[in-house]
């Protein structure tokens, strides 16, 4: 009976991973590639002072496993919106230049909710920021389940249409957002982020897409966006692909060195369009 117990416990040590999980490892090995040489400081990007004045704190808007998740709200001082978005941090975690991106989506009339899918750690060095993406292919249940709170919060502040918006790791998410709760997220920004061709897994979708891209990114290659944006076209999806022949993964990133002035800025203003078309 030892020698079962202990052959069975050899078999579950060296069990394969799983599909989701080999395709995040793929993901992530990816990243770290493209983020060889770059570090969390903050980028022009998030340099930017809000339009109007604006109020933000930190505060929390949901509870996994009997522990609090502490997010970053703003919204303009002179009102709180009806419209709100979801901000998702790039695969460094919920820092201080995410912050600053919220309160500029803020200063653009929005309540925006800078989420926290890390659950209080940041990263400050490629490693980490690494580990913490590699962990997340294991909690998918708690992450979704993150994000849907965080959609509940908005709705209980008063938002009546919720966008979602996310750069590398969290353009991945906010893809993914938009799949698990398609009757609550009305419009989709994805700056680079992971994506499906799947057509069976995108017929879920019901939101706009505005997809940002860039030519010379490896990680998130441009023979992925077309299909991407095949499957979409395919399926009478709206969606809007820019890929930008000059830019690298991450050229409008929040934090890191890999800032594309002219793209960022071009990118910037194709979202703030779209979120407006189709929020207010």
């Amino acid at each position: 009976m030892r020698r079962f117990t202990l052959w069975v416990l050899m078999l579950v040590a060296v069990a394969p991973l799983s599909r989701a999980q080999q395709s995040n490892e793929e993901y992530v090995s990816k990243m770290e590639k493209e983020h060889a040489t770059d570090e969390p400081i903050a980028s022009p990007a998030s340099q930017v002072a809000p339009e109007v004045e604006i109020v933000a704190q930190e505060g929390t808007y949901a509870g996994i496993e009997g522990k609090d998740i502490v997010g970053y709200v703003a919204h303009p001082k002179s009102e709180v919106p009806r419209v709100g978005l979801i901000v998702i941090h790039e695969w460094w975690g919920l820092n201080d230049n995410v912050r600053a991106m919220a309160r500029r989506l803020a200063g653009a009339g929005y309540l925006a909710l800078a989420v926290d899918l890390y659950e209080g750690e940041v990263a400050r060095d490629r490693d980490q920021a690494s580990r913490l993406a590699r962990g997340s292919g294991e909690r998918t249940e708690q992450i979704l389940d993150n994000l849907g709170q965080a959609i509940e919060h908005l709705r209980s502040a008063g938002a009546e249409r919720i966008g979602v918006i996310g750069w590398c790791f969290g353009g991945g998410w906010s893809l993914r957002t938009a799949l698990a709760f398609p009757d609550k997220v009305d419009a989709t920004v994805i700056y680079y982020g992971r994506l499906t061709t799947d057509k069976a897994e995108l017929e879920a979708l019901s939101s706009p897409v505005l997809g940002i891209f860039g030519a010379l990114d490896k990680g998130i290659p441009v023979e992925t966006v077309r299909e991407f944006e095949a499957a979409l076209k395919a399926l009478d999806k709206e969606a809007a692909i820019h890929i930008y022949e000059d830019a690298d993964h991450a050229f409008a990133n929040p934090s890191g060195t890999r800032y594309n002035e002219v793209a960022a800025e071009d990118a910037w203003v194709k979202t703030l369009a779209f979120f407006d078309d189709n929020l207010r």
